[in-house]
């Protein structure tokens, strides 16, 4: 009987082994994979959810409304970093670090009503009474926008799951994550937000003015009142240009009879005239630029990493160095892709023949004798006997100094020159006619020394040329105000004769012997 029970216990414990082995391990091996496998199928159902979320948010997470006189586009979108940008082109920026969280708002304007800015522009005291009525406009505006984002995110969330799971569970899953992480970024961003970092702004174009003006983050609290006429002036400068381009006649965009050529000057190191200059291009559909010099200020090789700006711009964009660029500002320019420098050679661009020259002087190079104006017109000379019998012949010759150019009147039509930091035009008895752009960069860190009373304004021009023959049709005059000032400006002039005749200028000379001096500086 011993035997007996001992036989049929090792027989249970064997079989008790056997099952340990066989379908219990198999048992243990499937729940373990299943697990395993379940955790990734939730973090795949998460990880689409949030993708999806932040598709459908930068799609749909944006709302137009109303705030004075402008309607204001809100747009939520996914960043790294929590900020707020509000884009006052062609002004420039505002940067506030308002928040935490993956998340950031941006506030662009889309169109000013035109008779809520004469409004303003007419009455300084309407600023004020805006003023009550814009902080309600731009919480209204701001759940707006928060509740399209939620609605676009959720919805984005659940078009991503359904396409890639084609399951309800799943997809459900996916869009119930995206609503909690949504959730939890806005509960976020809203616990954080904080309304003092409206008074550290940073600014970019020409709103980098503005602290300038106003003085630092701790003066504003203190000097408030001027503070908000400041910024009111920057609302009456968006205000008149929206105005004054929304009355102009323009060319058609699609009209391929006509080169559009945006013409600047004297920049001299002002970061806010690419605001400008860029705004521009976009807003009248420029070719090409043309920069008749003086890009920087000392010429110096720290100030090269200025000149990387240009390739930003997109279009050709043609230059000639000034007396306040060096060699090595020619080398910055030239290592530009789009950027055609022109030193005594002539090229062509949009079907029109142009010649350019650098200005031979380095005005910072204190130890070189700058020359007189005898020696640049002899330099002048040489080069308009270079281009003399050009074929085909020159639509226009660029300049830095327009003495320099002086020799090719009644030899081109047009010349474009910069250098006094003041735009002016004459028509030469020969015909040449000379266009002198102002600073586009309002004369630099010089034009802060002039102080708020005088500012050189930032001034560019758009000239209409016509494809086939070459000659100027019309151009615009933009002015914008220097430091301190609102003032913006757009004038249009027409070309009475385009096609007029060009004479020697000996020969004209002769005809009026008593000619007006150019007005120059």
């Amino acid at each position: 009987m011993r035997e007996t029970l001992r036989y049929l216990w090792n027989r249970l414990r064997a079989a008790g082994r056997g099952l340990a082995a066989g379908p219990g391990a198999r048992l243990r091996d499937r729940l373990r994979t299943f697990a395993r496998a379940r955790v990734t199928r939730v973090v795949l159902v998460l990880l689409v959810g949030v993708g999806g979320a932040g598709v459908g948010v930068a799609a749909g997470g944006s709302v137009t409304t109303a705030i004075g006189p402008a309607d204001v586009q809100l747009s939520l979108r996914p960043a790294l970093q929590g900020e707020t940008v509000v884009d006052v082109s062609p002004l420039g920026r505002l940067s506030f670090d308002t928040h935490t969280g993956p998340l950031r708002i941006d506030a662009r304007i889309v169109e000013i009503r035109l008779d809520a800015a004469e409004e303003i522009i007419d009455d300084p005291d309407a600023i004020n009474r805006m003023a009550e009525s814009v902080a309600s406009e731009v919480r209204d505006g701001v759940i707006r926008m928060g509740a399209h984002a939620l609605l676009f995110g959720v919805l984005g969330a659940a078009l991503a799951g359904g396409v890639l799971f084609r399951d309800v569970r799943r997809t459900a899953g996916a869009t119930a994550g995206a609503l909690v992480t949504l959730g939890a970024v806005g509960v976020t961003a809203v616990g954080t937000f904080n309304a003092n970092a409206i008074a550290e702004p940073r600014y970019t174009g020409l709103l980098a003015g503005a602290p300038q003006v106003v003085g630092n983050a701790y003066d504003v609290v203190d000097r408030f009142e001027e503070y908000q006429e400041q910024l009111a002036g920057l609302v009456g400068n968006v205000s008149t240009l929206y105005q004054v381009t929304s009355t102009l006649p323009v060319y058609e965009e699609d009209d391929e009879s006509t080169v559009r050529v945006l013409h600047v000057s004297d920049i001299h190191l002002n970061p806010a005239a690419w605001t400008i200059i860029s705004s521009l291009r976009d807003q009248f559909q420029a070719d090409f630029i043309v920069d008749s010099g003086d890009l920087t200020d000392r010429g110096n090789p720290a100030e090269d990493v200025f000149a990387d700006e240009i390739s930003d711009l997109d279009v050709p964009y043609v230059w000639v160095r000034g007396n306040h660029d060096s060699t090595s500002t020619q080398e910055a320019v030239e290592a530009q892709d789009n950027a055609v420098v022109l030193d005594g050679e002539a090229t062509e661009i949009e079907g029109l023949r142009v010649y350019g020259a650098g200005d031979p002087r380095f005005t910072p190079d204190k130890s070189a004798d700058p020359g007189t104006e005898d020696d640049l017109t002899e330099i002048g000379e040489l080069q308009a006997q270079s281009q003399a019998d050009a074929d085909p012949p020159l639509d226009f010759v660029v300049m830095h100094d327009p003495v320099q150019a002086e020799p090719f009147s009644g030899q081109v039509p047009l010349v474009l020159a910069g250098h006094g930091h003041r735009r002016w035009e004459e028509t030469k008895p020969s015909g040449t006619q000379f266009l002198v752009q102002g600073s586009t960069g309002g004369a630099g860190l010089r034009g802060l020394e002039t102080g708020v009373d005088s500012p050189t304004p930032y001034q560019a021009s758009v000239l209409y040329f016509d494809r086939e023959t070459g000659r100027l049709q019309a151009r615009d005059d933009i002015d914008l105000g220097g430091l301190g000032l609102t003032s913006a400006q757009i004038e249009r002039h027409v070309e009475s004769d385009p096609d007029r005749d060009l004479e020697p200028e000996d020969e004209a000379a002769s005809e009026d012997s008593s000619p007006e001096a150019s007005p120059r500086e």
